[in-house]
């Protein structure tokens, strides 16, 4: 129980660490308006740095960084008197993502714009924008407002050069983004531009169907139905089979309506699951649950349900629901007849077995509410649910096989041990898509690997007998099936081990951390975006003539990572992404706040974006009406659609063939 505790203790430690990051400022500036003379004014910037920061210089040219730029939005009895200059320890050096020589200030700078007195009376308002960035990421475009007034004495008249003239100096208020870094977003205000415009016509004339952007119904049917298997063979539910279906049989007169109950009994179940897919759905709806399934809050309390039920599983404790819950429906069934009493000795199956379900179920709805189809978590309980069914009602066909079924023993015990292993590692998984969404950095890659080593490790040492729980038997000997499953169990602790160097490990991409929080890494063939702003990236593969690949995923997105790890390593695909297209990956569950709330009108409803990962979420919706991840699309520098979208398909030969048409496209 101290174990417990402390475990629970590390949680909620973590549930405290929720409270979203506050934007850096590493640049600070202060203004002051300085008299030169009685007609002549200096407005001065001056800006202190943080360490390992560095503000652009004027000027840069075009195709560079962001340049300090002077702007006026009001000019009354003043004129500027030539450019901003920029005073300070001034650096020269060659970029290589600009492919230019910019310059640049560290530790401090100062801007001093000169301005001329037309008038007695003037009025001098706008802002200095300007751009600053360190060796990991840049802050979006930079606005430090002034406002001054005064009287003075004009200066004589003299001929403005073009240079001075206010419509040189003002420049457009519409920002281009941030540059390529972690979690760097854009002005807001960028959401209105062409580049943000919808294409979904334009896509459906690629042949770009709605099922694109949806998880196949196959596979989430086929996960449910493999989650129903597991559950069935739990303490909490095999015991009840023979039992169940003996009484349907005993009960009737004929065996043909034993039979009818048992199929009656089934569906029941089947029914009941259903409804509970359905009722979340309607609940939450699609788009809710594909941002709940990133909420840090959600996140962790699901992980310490994980964990509450993997030590009920190890036999800390017992977890049942209130006696009086089952019995009420018990009594119930026993007084009513006919289909009402078999649907409620049904709806009693399911509330006792819920301490065994349970995590299965919540485990599912998580996983397929990532899908972004409203039938997703219905689908997923009509596997779930027929799976569990499907024994009552074999057995109720077949009597003799009742015969032949295994007793219940000890070897369920070891069957809930083993989930309680798998629980925990689950719980792990759940706490990483919460720190990876809010970038606290505390499960990286090698970090949830090394627990995930020991925790197989641990579990192939007990299935070989060496570890014994409250409730395991005493027997010295170890059968063959429990041996190879300690076997495998010990081999995919060890094929882990590897990963702690930067191997890929493409059977645990989709659970495991991305290798970019990984310290130490040995490994070179992963493909890592330009840019994580599509205003910027945008911007960009306009200057260097390149069309765009975008990237629509999730930091818990678990198919994301298998496509990045299974078929962006690829050698053909990855020279595609690297050497012909702009790579901009856009994460629609980045929790970094918005410099500003921005409220916008979707569907006849006004929304707020929050944060950098609603903004891209919106992008998605608006722009290509999807709202599912991964999500590949290509563009042309207008924005434009090169080809339909590509989501989740590990056919490599099927993917370079969508970056190959969307090249051919671009070039002709």
């Amino acid at each position: 129980m101290k174990s417990m505790k402390k475990i629970l203790l590390f949680c909620l430690v973590l549930f405290a660490l929720t409270v979203q990051a506050q934007i850096q400022e590493p640049v600070t500036f202060s203004t002051d308006l300085k008299k030169v003379n009685d007609h002549e004014l200096d407005i001065v910037f001056t800006g202190k740095i943080e360490k390992g920061w560095h503000v652009y210089s004027t000027d840069l040219g075009d195709g560079g960084p962001i340049s300090a730029m002077f702007n006026v939005d009001v000019l009354e009895g003043a004129t500027l008197d030539g450019k901003l200059k920029a005073v300070g320890d001034e650096h020269n050096s060659y970029d290589k993502l600009f492919e230019m020589n910019v310059r640049y200030f560290e530790t401090a700078v100062q801007f001093i714009q000169h301005v001329k007195l037309t008038g007695t009376a003037y009025r001098i308002t706008g802002y200095l924008e300007y751009g600053a960035c360190n060796d990991e990421n840049c802050l979006p475009p930079t606005q430090v407002e002034f406002d001054y007034s005064g009287t003075g004495q004009p200066a004589s008249e003299q001929k403005r050069t073009e240079a001075d003239a206010p419509a040189a100096a003002t420049a457009s208020p519409t920002d281009t983004g941030s540059a390529s870094g972690s979690g760097s977003a854009s002005s807001v205000g960028a959401t209105g531009s062409d580049l943000w415009k919808p294409v979904i016509t334009q896509m459906q004339s690629f042949g770009e169907t709605a099922s694109q952007a949806d998880r196949s119904w196959l596979y989430i049917f086929i996960t449910g139905f493999v989650g129903g298997l597991i559950a069935l063979f739990t303490p909490c539910v095999w015991p009840i089979i023979p039992m169940t279906v003996s009484f349907f049989l005993k009960r009737s007169k004929n065996k043909k309506k034993g039979i009818r109950d048992a199929w009656t009994y089934g569906a029941s179940i089947v029914v009941i699951y259903v409804a509970l897919g359905v009722a979340i759905t309607a609940a939450f709806g699609p788009s809710a649950l594909n941002a709940l399934s990133t909420n840090a809050v959600f996140n962790i309390l699901f992980c310490l349900l994980l964990l509450v039920f993997a030590a009920s599983f190890f036999g800390a404790f017992e977890l049942t629901l209130p006696s009086k819950w089952s019995n009420a429906v018990d009594s119930k069934a026993e007084s009513t007849g006919g289909l009402i009493s078999i649907f409620l000795m049904a709806f009693t199956l399911s509330l006792v077995s819920f301490s065994c379900t349970g995590p299965i179920i919540g485990f599912l709805l998580v996983q397929v509410s990532t899908s972004g189809n409203i039938l997703s978590p219905a689908i997923g309980m009509l596997g779930f649910a027929i799976a569990l069914a499907l024994p009552f009602t074999l057995f109720a066909l077949f009597p003799s096989w009742l015969k032949s079924m295994p007793k219940s023993g000890g070897w369920m015990n070891v069957i809930k041990v083993t989930l309680g292993f798998i629980e925990v590692a689950f719980a792990l998984k759940f706490l990483s898509v919460a720190d990876l969404a809010y970038g606290w950095h505390i499960l990286d890659r090698e970090v949830f690997l090394s627990l995930w080593i020991i925790l197989f490790a641990l579990l192939g040492i007990y299935l070989l007998g060496k570890i014994r729980f409250v409730h395991d038997d005493d027997a010295a000997h170890v059968g063959v099936t429990r041996f190879f499953l300690a076997l495998i169990s010990l081999a995919f602790a060890v094929y882990m081990i590897p990963g702690l160097w930067g191997a890929p490990l493409k059977a645990v991409s989709a659970f495991a951390p991305p290798l970019y929080t990984q310290d130490f890494n040995l490994y070179n063939k992963e493909v890592h975006a330009q840019f994580t702003d599509y205003d910027l990236g945008m911007e960009y593969a306009r200057r260097v003539g390149k069309p765009v690949m975008l990237d629509f995923t999730g930091y818990g997105c678990v198919n994301c990572r298998k496509m990045e790890s299974k078929v962006w390593t690829d050698d053909r695909v990855s020279h595609l992404i690297e050497q012909d297209y702009v790579l901009i990956t856009l994460y629609v569950d980045n929790k970094d706040p918005l410099p500003s709330r921005q409220h916008v009108v979707e569907n006849g409803k006004t929304r707020t974006l929050r944060t950098v990962g609603d903004r891209w979420s919106y992008l998605q919706r608006v722009k290509f009406g999807a709202n599912a991840q991964p999500f590949y699309v290509l563009l042309d520098n207008d924005g434009m659609p090169l080809n339909k979208s590509y989501s989740y398909s590990e056919d490599i030969p099927a993917y370079v063939d969508f970056l190959q048409t969307g090249l051919k496209r671009y070039k002709h």
